[in-house]
Formats: structure tokens, C-alpha cells, sequence
């Protein structure tokens, strides 16, 4: 039913019983808001969105409280903006003072309201908070002293993710947020998301810098430098430019990235090629072997890292592929090397991409080759964008420029694997060539492309019917898992991401992520497959050829022993 309200003596409409946010926001009428989160039910804890409502004693969270007929509503009376003001004042009067060298300086929400509501002085004094910074994680760093408890982090990380990592501890004004028994991030439920370091507003979680590494890397004229990018990261990396979300700027991030001092540029979607060829040939060994168990993907680290924690009898349903970015490391080490007569610890490569988590999977012993990482940096989004910055380099004012041989081209089936649904779409065009000799039609598979956090596809291979599932929520997941252990199943693949939509959504991406920016990062991702003429690994010419003059053909001894964890060969 819609309604008539009066909002700053102006008439706007309302639906009956929704929020007076909602209606606000609907109307583009913005108040600030702290504890708030769209998809999850309000609580009205930080009351930074209050309003005053004719007839109402008290100002009124709008967060939590319905419209209905004729209510006239102030959304910045004089009233109101006081007791804003007063609440940030008050939550600034414990907070360190150190905006000039912290993370989120000029892009902190706690710092735009104080100054949006003119907060020039200190009026309350409170005792500072003396915590302990936890950098036992290797991906994601939490600085508690900054903790403003507004409780974002736990209600995602508990009703979101059903991870629970993050709650509150200790009482009253000892309150802090953290893991449980207040133990440090490493040894909590914690699997690296960085969904955390998104939400937060004030810098209190943060992914953990590789820049100085990175930087002694590329000053160093023994050390060969490589960088490679993923697609997640090009459908996002212009946000940090002021550029509109969703626009592709690959071949200006090469010629930056050349300038800056790579020697190398190589388009880590090929990681993603490799992966799918080589994970469609497992499936097609399992299906002339009569296995009746779904293989499960890996190009998540979160979801591994989760499984080990929680499910870890589910490993022996695990691909043995590496995921995709250490399949890339590997043969660049390995391949690359020797082609090029370079040694390979005198190769450092870094990984430019959406996922926090992948910080962690690059130091995990079985991803280390003689002592030797196949991957020995790793940049987030946001942080390539810092890293750019840092180098003083106007992007817009750059040339473009294509990536190196020998691994520069990628499919379009490697690139929308970064979205939800992506690389179930890729392997189901794959698996179609291998099993039927034919090209899927249409190569676009739009039962994958919707937003829902549960997809399914129904392939036909050789005549016979088979189930393709995508989830990217761990309840759907930890049942398809659970259930594939005790039964016989005709699901071929469970494709798993951990982050909502998929990497396009990663804990690494840029920040105040909305969900028209995540849309039009999956559009910009999609354009390039129905644009590419390459859009399937088979028919990518730099994968034919690492096949034709190295690896043989997929499944290998070769293959298998540089692109497969042997251990889960075994099993």
C-alpha cells in the first residue's frame, strides 16, 4: 500500500510498513547510518540515523521504525544534528588520534561524519583504548583500539557466513569486538574472506601489506619481477581511479604496471584456463570410471581453509588441480624459467587480484616447491590501487598496452570465472567439447547467471544426464558436501565461493561496494565473453600450445606433476 509522508516539509511517497530509511534512501533522501546493514534486520544500535517524527518524545532510529500515514518527519533539524554530532563526538573521545598514517585515511566513515557534521575540537576526553594489534594472521590484520562496535563484522561473519569468527567481549565500557575466548585471528574460526575488512568503517580490520617486499623485489636488478592479474581485478581495479565501476582498463593497468618496473605482465585468467581444462578431465575420468561423487573445486582459499577446519573428511572429494593461481606460479617457474634461461628463485611473482584469503593460500607448505613459493607476493584490489598511487603515476593519462607472451591470452571462459556460476559455465563448456566433440550451444548458460546463491545445470554428456551445481553460501554448501560423502550422486562438479557473487565480491575489492557496483562489475565480465572469439581453453592458442610443447595433454604424468597436489592424487 503506498502512502503519503511529509518528509522536511515535503510530501514523498512510502510503502506502508517498510523502514523510514528505506523510504528515505528510496526517495533520495540520505541520513548517515553506522550499525546498519541492508540485507540483515535492523537493530538500531548506533542510533547515528535518527530522526524526529512530530508527535514522538524521543528521536526515532529510522533504521527500525516504520512509515505510516501523514507522518511528518525532520531528517536534519537542529535537534537531530545535535545528537548526531554528540555521538560521533563520543565515540571519537577514545579513538586514537593517528588519521595521518592510518589505512583508512580519507576513506573512513567515521572520519566523513565528523567532519559532514563539522567536528573540529575535542569536547569529550574519555581513557584511550591500550589493545594489542593481532598480525597473526597472514591476511588480515585487526587493530581493536580502533574498534568503534558497530557490530557489522560479527552479524555477517555469524548470519551471512555462518562462520561466527568475530563477537563481542568483555562488558560495558571494557566492550571490544574479536575472536572467541579472545584468542588472535590465526587461531579463531577466521577463513581469510576479508568480508570483515570490507564492511568495517573505521580501519579496525585490514588485509596485511606485501608492499615492502614487493618494492625490494622490483629494486633489485637480479630479481625478475612478474605481475599477474585476475578478472575480478580488472572489472574493479577503475573504482580506485574515480573511474566508472565496471570499466575494463587491462591494457592501461599493463602499461602501468610496466612502468612501475614488471618485467612481466601475464593475465592470470590463463591460471584459470589450466584450472578448468585440467578439472574437466578429472571429471571425465570419473565418469568412464564409474565414480558416482561429485569433484569439488579449490579456486576458492577460503572454502578450502574452511573445509579443513570444519568438514575435513570432504578433502577426498577435492580436485587434485592447484587452484588456479599457483597452476600459473608453477609453470611460470617452471616452464617460464627454463625457456628463458632465469632461475627460478631469481622469479618473483606477484598475484594482483580481489581475495584476501589468497594472501594465506600462497604460504601454505604444499604450494612451496624446494623451499621455493610459487606465488611470492599478493595484492589486493584496493592495495594495487594504493600501490599505484604510491608510484605517483596518472593512470587516465597512460598509453595502453597488451599483456606478455607466453601465457598473455586467456578465454572469456577464464575471465567470468571470477563471478558466481562462472566457472561451473566454463568447465560445463569444456566437458561438452570432450565428452560430445562439439561446441556447447549457446556457449552463454544463462540457468548460471542469475543471483541466487544456489545455481544448477542439468548437462548432457555422451547421452546421459548429469547435475552441475555453484553455490556461494557455506550452509548450501556444507550440506551438498555432507550429503555427497553418504550417497552416490550424479553431480559432476560443486563449484564454492565463499564471498556473496562470487570474487567479483571479493574481501579485497575497493570499498562501499554496493550492489549496483557488483552488477556492473559481473556485466563488464560478461561483456567480455560475449564479445571474446576465444570463449572456451580449448580453443585458447597459448593452452594449446603449453600442451603441444610441454605438458602433452591433460591428465599427464606431466600435468600431474606440476598442476596436481600429489598428496590428494593419492586418495
Amino acid at each position: 500500500m503506498i502512502i503519503d509522508i511529509e518528509v522536511n516539509n515535503k510530501t514523498i511517497k512510502a510503502t506502508k510498513g517498510e523502514t523510514i530509511l528505506s523510504a528515505l534512501q528510496q526517495n533520495g533522501i540520505q541520513v548517515p547510518t553506522l550499525c546498519h546493514m541492508k540485507e540483515l534486520f535492523p537493530t538500531g544500535a548506533c542510533r547515528m540515523c535518527v530522526v524526529e517524527v512530530e508527535g514522538e518524545k524521543n528521536l526515532i532510529p529510522s533504521c527500525s521504525y516504520p512509515v505510516d500515514k501523514w507522518m511528518r518527519i525532520k531528517t536534519h533539524s537542529p535537534r537531530v544534528i545535535k545528537a548526531r554530532k554528540t555521538l560521533v563526538e563520543l565515540l571519537l573521545s577514545n579513538h586514537p588520534d593517528d588519521c595521518l598514517y592510518c589505512i583508512r585515511n580519507g576513506n573512513c566513515e567515521l572520519q566523513s561524519l565528523a567532519d559532514n557534521l563539522t567536528i573540529h575540537e575535542r569536547r569529550f576526553v574519555g581513557k584511550k583504548n591500550t589493545r594489542q594489534i593481532d598480525k597473526t594472521s597472514e591476511s588480515i590484520v585487526r587493530e581493536p583500539e580502533k574498534c568503534i562496535l558497530c557490530e557489522r563484522c560479527v552479524r555477517f561473519c555469524e548470519e551471512i557466513l555462518h562462520i561466527s569468527a568475530l563477537n563481542f567481549i568483555g562488558r560495558g565500557s571494557d566492550s571490544t569486538i574479536g575472536p572467541e575466548f579472545n584468542n588472535s585471528l590465526s587461531k579463531s574460526s577466521c577463513i581469510d574472506c576479508g568480508q570483515c575488512t570490507l564492511l568495517c568503517p573505521s580501519g579496525a580490520l585490514h588485509e596485511k601489506s606485501n608492499f615492502n617486499s614487493i618494492i625490494e623485489a622490483l629494486h633489485n636488478p637480479s630479481t625478475h619481477v612478474i605481475a599477474i592479474y585476475d578478472g575480478a581485478l580488472i572489472s574493479a581495479i577503475g573504482e580506485e581511479f574515480d573511474i566508472k565501476s565496471g570499466k575494463n582498463i587491462n591494457k592501461i593497468l599493463n602499461s602501468t604496471l610496466k612502468l612501475i618496473g614488471f618485467n612481466k605482465i601475464f593475465d592470470a585468467s590463463f591460471g584459470n584456463d589450466l584450472y578448468i581444462t585440467e578439472v574437466s578431465n578429472q571429471i571425465i575420468e570419473n565418469i568412464n570410471n564409474n565414480i558416482n561423487r561429485p569433484i569439488i573445486s579449490t579456486h576458492c582459499p577460503s572454502w578450502v581453509k574452511y573445509v579443513d577446519k570444519n568438514i575435513p573428511e570432504a578433502r577426498r572429494l577435492f580436485t587434485s588441480v592447484k587452484p588456479p593461481q599457483e597452476l600459473l606460479g608453477t609453470i611460470i617457474k617452471d616452464y617460464y624459467a627454463k625457456k628463458n634461461n632465469i632461475p627460478k628463485e631469481d622469479i618473483f611473482i606477484v598475484s594482483l587480484n580481489s581475495c584476501t584469503a589468497k594472501k594465506d593460500e600462497i604460504v601454505r607448505p604444499i604450494f612451496y616447491n624446494n623451499a621455493i613459493r610459487n606465488i611470492d607476493a599478493s595484492l589486493t584490489t584496493r592495495e594495487l590501487g594504493a600501490f599505484i598511487k604510491l608510484h605517483d603515476i596518472q593512470i587516465n593519462q597512460m598509453s595502453e598496452s597488451l599483456c606478455d607472451t607466453p601465457f598473455g591470452i586467456s578465454s572469456s571462459s577464464g575471465k567470468i570465472s571470477s563471478i558466481s556460476g562462472g566457472l561451473t559455465e566454463a568447465i560445463a563448456r569444456t566437458l561438452y567439447h570432450m565428452s560430445n566433440g562439439k561446441h556447447l550451444q549457446p556457449a552463454r548458460v544463462n540457468k548460471l547467471r542469475n543471483s541466487r546463491s544456489f545455481k544448477e545445470l542439468i548437462i548432457s554428456l555422451n547421452k546421459k544426464r548429469y547435475r552441475m551445481i555453484a553455490v556461494d553460501n557455506l550452509l548450501e554448501a556444507k550440506a551438498l558436501v555432507k550429503d555427497a560423502l553418504l550417497n552416490d550422486s550424479n553431480i559432476l562438479f560443486i563449484e564454492v565461493n565463499v564471498c556473496p557473487y562470487g570474487c567479483v565480491n571479493g574481501g579485497g575489492q575497493p570499498l562501499n561496494t554496493d550492489e549496483d557496483t557488483i552488477k556492473a562489475r559481473k556485466k563488464c565480465l560478461y561483456d567480455i565473453d560475449n564479445k571474446d572469439f576465444t570463449k572456451t581453453t580449448y580453443s585458447n592458442s597459448d593452452i594449446i600450445s603449453i600442451y603441444n610443447n610441454y605438458l602433452n595433454k591433460p591428465g599427464s604424468k606431466k600435468s600431474k606433476e606440476l598442476l596436481h597436489e600429489m598428496d590428494q592424487l593419492k586418495q
